[in-house]
């Protein structure tokens, strides 16, 4: 057993937090960019592109963040692809993260009028430019409520990846815990810095949503 004071136990969770936020941060920017990619193939009418889509977000979804982690860090191996838990962790929570963010956004998109479809479509603007132009700006103002409160969801989600060995704010934990046998102050802490990270996103999710309610009306 190590001795540890409260400082320590601190210090060492906050180095641990770096990663927590970084993989968040990752995860989130690249499942974005992949969410809007699928929404735009999607939104083009391709039935089977939509088919296509719908299965990749429904697979992510109906399965447990856990499992596709498992899938990636033991499952690339097995076809000549090595990855350190750091690759599979963003890899998994990337897709995870563009299925639910694609959903979210499609929701959004369906949301605008099929009025501002036919009048883009009678000036003579394309699928691109009607999406660019008329389409996202509004679903914009929409989305970024549901997307910014998803992002708490994304955060609480690294913890997983301390299960494949990724060393952020849960593993880090596990790891003091087992060398000051304190859990209760050690979690305690841990607990304490998700609250610190994912309140202030609630807070600014809640403000957005009552701000575009606001303006709405």
């Amino acid at each position: 057993m190590s001795e540890f004071s409260l400082w320590d136990i601190v210090y060492n969770l906050l180095l641990a937090a770096r990663w927590t936020v970084l993989l968040s941060l990752t995860a989130f920017v690249l499942g974005g960019l992949v969410g809007l990619l699928l929404l735009m193939v999607r939104t083009a009418g391709n039935p089977w592109v939509i088919r296509l889509v719908r299965g990749y977000v429904e697979l992510f979804q109906g399965t447990p963040l856990l499992m596709q982690l498992f899938i990636v860090f033991f499952g690339l191996p097995l076809i000549g692809l090595d990855v350190s838990p750091w690759v599979a962790a963003t890899l998994g929570l990337t897709l995870f993260t563009s299925a639910f963010l694609t959903e979210i956004w499609r929701g959004c998109v369906e949301s605008i009028g099929k009025g501002q479809w036919e009048a883009s479509a009678s000036l003579g603007m394309n699928f691109t430019q009607q999406m660019r132009y008329i389409v996202l700006p509004q679903a914009l103002r929409i989305a970024v409520p549901p997307t910014v409160g998803f992002s708490v969801q994304v955060v609480k989600g690294t913890a997983v990846a301390s299960i494949i060995g990724f060393v952020e704010l849960t593993k880090a934990g596990t790891m003091i815990t087992n060398a000051t046998y304190e859990p209760f102050t050690v979690y305690g802490c841990v607990a304490v810095m998700y609250f610190l990270i994912c309140y202030p996103l609630s807070l600014f999710a809640r403000h957005l949503e009552g701000k575009f309610r606001h303006v709405a009306r």
